[in-house]
């Protein structure tokens, strides 16, 4: 793999352009909280922003399985390009918290066909048996450019401003363009040829939904993985109000905590291949499912800056091992034809509870203190992972289980 030139270009045009979108997720909930002062505005607009990602995730899966997927990651990179530099221009005036309503859920609806492309590319340019390894390479290397990132945010935050910040996030999406652009992303010619002749819109539309319904392990994940959504969207809101808030903490502060917390993605991605080998797919998964519940809980009650960073790191990290290992699964068992629409069904349902989620979980925050938040959403990820040891999520080798009729 790292003599793999197409792989290795896309690799490092993604990571620098995760480093980039770091800024954004300091800056914005920080401009709407500076602006503002509102946890339930952060609250709102997350849950705004992730309600227009599940409605571009109905009709992704079909745009992507229709179309050039190499072109479509470039389009959608310069959309948000121009999106997110709307921002700063407009800032120069004064403040205009009513275009975050307008440009984040654009962006993030554009993001969501960005990602469910970003899913079928990767496979095709490694191939089936490799995707684990890569996916964990991924990820690890985007999450130790995200270490760099919150603090590098903080900083430019605090000398020139949060919109010189969400500035460079912009910028960061030109770099993923150009990387993009110099690769080849070939179709795999594995598995089930496409129909000769095309399905109708609304079975397109509902031929993802389908196929993750008859998979016996697919279908309990997208259920279990919707609830989990639901009591972790808002988490990096909610983690940002206990340091500002609670703790005191100034903006530098929340950069370098989230920096810091990071390394736990690095680490949980660089392990969840070797682990998967040695485990199991649903000893892997479930285990943590669990330790990302304590971890919640915990956050609750860190009394200090390093405490609340350790303890996040520690979340993040399962979540990564968790994640890759749900995301490796889907890629493997689906067929390239079919990959797009998957994806998007799966995301689709997966955040549908999100936005809710957030809004819910931000607005209990500020009636009644962020720890009883986390420390509920905490046991109900708790609850996800008991209840996965009762289905077939449990297996070790779920990727041989074939699909219902």
């Amino acid at each position: 793999m790292w003599r793999d030139r197409d792989f290795g270009v896309f690799w490092g045009a993604q990571t620098l352009s995760v480093a980039g979108d770091s800024f954004a997720l300091i800056a914005v909930p920080l401009l709407i909280l500076n602006v503002t002062g509102s946890v339930a505005q952060m609250g709102l607009l997350t849950g705004v922003s992730g309600a227009a990602s599940v409605v571009a995730g109905v009709f992704a899966g079909v745009l992507v399985d229709r179309f050039d997927r190499r072109t479509l990651l470039i389009v959608c990179d310069l959309v948000r390009l121009v999106l997110y530099a709307l921002i700063p221009l407009a800032w120069m005036t004064g403040p205009h918290i009513w275009l975050l309503y307008v440009v984040l859920p654009l962006a993030e609806a554009v993001g969501m066909v960005f990602m469910v492309t970003y899913v079928t590319a990767v496979r095709n340019l490694v191939g089936e048996e490799r995707v684990t390894d890569a996916n964990g390479k991924l990820y690890a290397t985007a999450a130790a450019a995200g270490i760099l990132g919150p603090m590098l945010a903080g900083a430019v935050a605090g000398a020139f401003g949060l919109t010189a910040a969400i500035g460079i996030n912009a910028v960061s999406f030109a770099v993923s363009a150009i990387g993009v652009y110099l690769i080849r992303i070939p179709r795999s010619t594995g598995g089930p040829a496409a129909p000769a002749v095309p399905e109708r819109p609304w079975r397109e539309i509902l031929a993802g939904a389908v196929f993750l319904w008859r998979h016996p392990v697919l279908r309990v994940l997208t259920v279990l993985l919707s609830v989990f959504v639901f009591l972790t969207l808002g988490l990096t809101d909610l983690v940002i109000y206990r340091l500002k808030h609670d703790l005191g903490q100034s903006d530098s502060a929340v950069g370098v905590v989230l920096g810091i917390a990071a390394i736990g993605t690095v680490i949980g991605s660089l392990l969840v291949a070797r682990l998967r080998r040695r485990v199991g797919f649903g000893p892997a998964w479930i285990g943590a499912q669990a330790v990302a519940g304590l971890a919640i809980v915990g956050a609750g009650f860190a009394g200090s800056v390093w405490g609340v960073a350790a303890i996040v790191a520690l979340y993040l990290g399962c979540v990564s091992i968790a994640g890759i290992c749900s995301m490796s699964l889907r890629q493997q068992v689906t067929p390239d034809h079919m990959l797009g629409r998957v994806t998007s069904a799966f995301w689709t349902i997966h955040f549908s509870m999100g936005p809710v989620g957030a809004a819910v979980l931000t607005w209990g925050a500020a009636h009644y203190g962020a720890t009883p938040v986390f420390v509920l959403a905490g046991a109900g990820c708790l609850l996800i992972a008991v209840t996965a040891l009762f289905t077939p999520v449990r297996g070790r080798y779920p990727e041989n289980a074939a699909p219902d009729s």
